[in-house]
């Protein structure tokens, strides 16, 4: 999509300022488009008509659609981190590894980091857990708690970022820089 809308305004000669004025959208929009957002809507119609093609014709592939199922697979696969000790780090680090595909590289990138660093302090915690839990003369088994929310907050990220690669094939929680 982007290298469409990008290859159409080169074929044109326009740059993109020339395109925002064309279409009467902003630089920053048309930046946007170019980088990888998904048209919809007024952007859809306005760059159509600015590049003097049909709206269909600037739609998402089924291809594009693919591309990002790849990432989606990756994100699902961290779920294997309840049953499997570390498998919600090392299911989606193998297909991360496997994937050819650029983008979904970096996605699977910055799944795999959020996951090492729940796993890490799930760990930690849980290691410290009976020293607490004998400090302060809990009655409950603290770990259990801790296991709950562990469990709680990996599904919540597993969803939000199911979510957000859906709408807009990008992750909601990601760290600022993958170490990976």
């Amino acid at each position: 999509m982007e290298n469409q809308v990008k290859m159409l305004r080169e074929k044109m000669n326009l740059t993109q300022s020339e395109l925002a004025e064309r279409s009467g959208l902003s630089l920053r929009t048309v930046q946007r488009v170019e980088a990888g957002n998904i048209l919809k809507g007024f952007t859809l119609k306005a760059l159509a008509k600015a590049l003097e093609i049909s709206p269909e014709s600037l739609t998402i592939t089924s291809k594009e659609q693919v591309d990002i199922q790849r990432a989606k697979i990756i994100n699902l696969s961290a779920l294997t981190g309840i049953v499997i000790p570390f498998g919600g780090v090392i299911v989606p680090a193998i297909l991360t590894y496997q994937t050819k595909d650029l983008r979904n590289k970096e996605l699977g990138k910055g799944i795999v980091c959020i996951q090492i660093i729940i796993s890490v302090i799930f760990s930690v915690l849980m290691i410290i857990s009976p020293f607490i839990q004998k400090f302060f003369s809990f009655k409950f088994p603290l770990f259990l708690a801790i296991l709950i929310l562990f469990l709680i907050l990996k599904l919540f990220i597993i969803i939000k970022n199911g979510i957000s690669l859906n709408h807009n094939q990008n992750l909601s929680i990601k760290l600022k820089t993958n170490f990976l």
